[in-house]
Parts: C-alpha cells; structure tokens; sequence
C-alpha cells in the first residue's frame, strides 16, 4: 500500500478501453480534474494497476479483444494488491444481466454508452470520495496498528531491561565476570521449547512470546541470594540448623521482593509473575519433599519446574572453586535419576531430548579465566568473615 504523503495531490484515474477515440474523449473529460493515464488492453490495464502508485478509480471498458472488461475485474479483485481500487464499467453492454455481472465481479459503478458528461463526472467524484474516506480510515488503522506494537515493543523492551538489571545485580552478588545468566536464559528456553513440542497440552501455555518471557524471567533467579552471606554460599559443606534455615529464607526474600515491586506497580505483569513463581517455587520438588512450601506436582508452578532442571544442570555443570563440576553425561544421569523424585518426569523428557544443546550452550558460553579467577579469590575472602544478614521478621 501507498503511503498517504507519496500519493499524488490529484486522485489519478485509469482508463482501460480499446479503442483508441474512446480514450480521447474521455481524456479530455476528466483531464481538467484528475491525472488521468490510458490502457488499450486488460493486459496494460493490469500492469498499470500494479505500479506505483497506483490508480485512485479505473474506467473498464467491457469488450475488449483476448481479455475482456470483466475478466480484468475478477484479476483486479482477486489481487489483494489491487482489490481497493474501486472499478466503474463504462460500456455499451446495457442488458440488466450484464450490468448484473459487474457488480457480482465487484465493480462499485456500471455506466452505459453513449454517456452523459455530467453523470461521469458525477460518479467518479462521488466514488473516489468515498475511497478517500476509506483510505483515511484505512491509514488511521494502519497508523493505530503501528503504533501499538511500537508501544508493545517498548514495554517489552523495558521488561527486559528491567529484569537485565535486576538480575545483574543479583549477578553481582555471585560472579559479575560469570556467563551464568546466558547459560539459564538459554537451557529455560530450550527446555521449554522442547517440552512444548513433547507435551501438546501445554502449548496453549508456551507459545514462543511466553517461551522467551521465561527465558528473561529465569535471569531474576538468584535475586533473593542477596541476603546471603558469603560464607552460605560459597559453604563447601551441607549446612545445618540456622544456616540451613538462613539459606531456605532466600526463596522468601526474593518473592517478597518482587511482591514489593508488583504493588509499586498496581498489576501482575506476567513477566514478574513468572519471575516470583520460579524465585518461591524452584526448590520445591516434585514429590513434596523440597521447599519453602512442600508443594507437590502440578501444585508447583510450571515455571518453577523448568527452573529447576535448568539451575540443576547449570549447578552441576558450572565450575565451583570448592569442588570438581561434572561432566555433561554425568549431570545427565542425575537428573534423570531424579525424575518423579525432585523433578517433574515430563520435564525430564524434555530436558533428555534437548541433553545434546545443552551441552553446547555450556560449552558455547563458558566461563572465562577471568570469572574463574574471581570465584578463587571471593572463596578465600569468605574465609573470614563474619557478617550475619537477617531476613526481616514476618
């Protein structure tokens, strides 16, 4: 479609008709109120139809040689390129069943030989105004429809910053030189993915727009890891009693958190909800057995279940300055061991089908010397301190 500052001032008009006196007269006609442009053949009349820009109105003679008038209509009609443009029949065809046949092929006007001047001049105003209507309303469509998903592009842009920004600082807290937030984004994305292709009840659930929300959302992991001491995180053993409960509090911290800025914000947004749903829910397991909740099964939200296998692997996978990580084919097996267990099976199908890109997302976004280096040296500064945080008192 023509841009409404690229179409001429004067509404231009096409005149289709095989002999070459009627051309003339209706040239002169309409020349002192349109541009006006002639075809000799349907052939012509299409072409010019096609270009840039095209016409406003086509006056369609109907006996023509090897295409007639009406069979230069159906094509016109047929194309959506060429549809809008309204067609008058101008012909010495003036039975009722032929003048019938042009308004079944679409045209908006049917006018007999020998023609009266002001008539034509009559209707070809009163239809190109009504195609200037249409074209108004068409363009202020157009603009609305552009300017939503600009506006929706915006927003989703401003999602993703804002979850970059909140996730980096919670990266900040970890390791800052670390790829560990490329490496969630893309196992989420691709186990949801995959189990959308596995699991066709759950498509609904994970269309692509959804599938890359989660993606972003699982980024917003580690939030609550903010209140944690050096010294939980970086324990080299299981932790007891108040570490224990200390470490279990994060999940609580992170969801209140992210509960703080949903009420700033007076919705839900489904990115933030998602957020909240994997930050509360990923240490629960799949047989009640993990926490903060004890949730079960599908009571665990759906999010929060590929989080799970996702930050698992990633766990596993990862290098630690404490311990040796393991091999791909060992992560592998132990989450497979775990299916029905810690983990939702049908998400461990998934995980089992996407192993292989998995291991070349790890292997793809490693971390550096750099990132290593950091994990070394905060693991020595751990060693002495002493700073307890608190989780504020419910």
């Amino acid at each position: 479609m023509v841009d409404m500052l690229d179409r001429p001032d004067q509404p231009l008009v096409l005149l289709v008709d095989d002999t070459p006196a009627n051309l003339m007269l209706m040239s002169e006609l309409l020349a002192d109120h349109y541009q006006v442009e002639g075809a000799d053949s349907g052939a012509e009349a299409l072409r010019i139809a096609a270009g840039t820009p095209p016409p406003d109105l086509i006056l369609l003679d109907v006996m023509m040689p090897r295409m007639d008038g009406y069979e230069v209509c159906r094509r016109l009609k047929a194309d959506p390129a060429t549809a809008a443009i309204p067609v008058i029949f101008l012909t010495a065809k003036s039975e009722p069943a032929d003048e019938q046949h042009g308004f079944d092929l679409g045209a908006v006007d049917y006018i007999t030989k020998p023609i009266s001047a002001p008539i034509v001049l009559a209707r070809v105003e009163a239809q190109l105004r009504l195609k200037a209507a249409a074209d108004f309303l068409r363009d202020k469509s157009e603009y609305l429809e552009l300017e939503v998903r600009r506006r929706t592009r915006d927003i989703q842009r401003l999602q993703e910053v804002t979850i970059e920004a909140m996730a980096s600082l919670a990266a900040m807290r970890e390791n800052p030189r670390g790829r560990h937030l490329a490496r969630i984004e893309r196992y989420t994305v691709e186990l949801a993915r995959t189990l959308a292709r596995q699991q066709p009840l759950l498509a609904g659930q994970l269309g692509a727009a959804r599938i890359a929300q989660l993606g972003k959302s699982a980024m917003l992991h580690g939030i609550g890891r903010l209140v944690l001491p050096d010294r939980i995180l970086l324990s080299p053993t299981l932790l007891q009693d108040e570490d224990l409960q200390l470490l279990h509090g994060h999940a609580v911290a992170g969801r209140d958190a992210l509960l703080a800025a949903e009420a700033k914000l007076g919705n839900v947004p489904d990115f933030l909800r998602d957020a909240r749903d994997i930050v509360y829910s990923q240490h629960e397991h799949w047989d009640g057995s993990g926490y903060p909740q004890g949730l079960r099964g599908e009571q665990i939200p759906l999010a929060a279940r590929l989080m799970a296998v996702a930050g698992c692997y990633e766990e596993l996978t990862s290098h630690h300055p404490y311990r040796a990580s393991l091999t791909h084919a060992e992560a592998a097996a132990q989450i497979g061991a775990a299916s029905g267990t810690r983990f939702d099976p049908s998400v461990v199908l998934a995980f089992i089908e996407a192993a292989e890109r998995f291991a070349l997302i790890a292997q793809r976004h490693a971390d550096g010397a750099a990132a290593i280096h950091y994990e070394l040296q905060r693991l020595e500064d751990s060693l002495g301190e002493n700073i307890e945080l608190t989780l504020p008192s419910r």
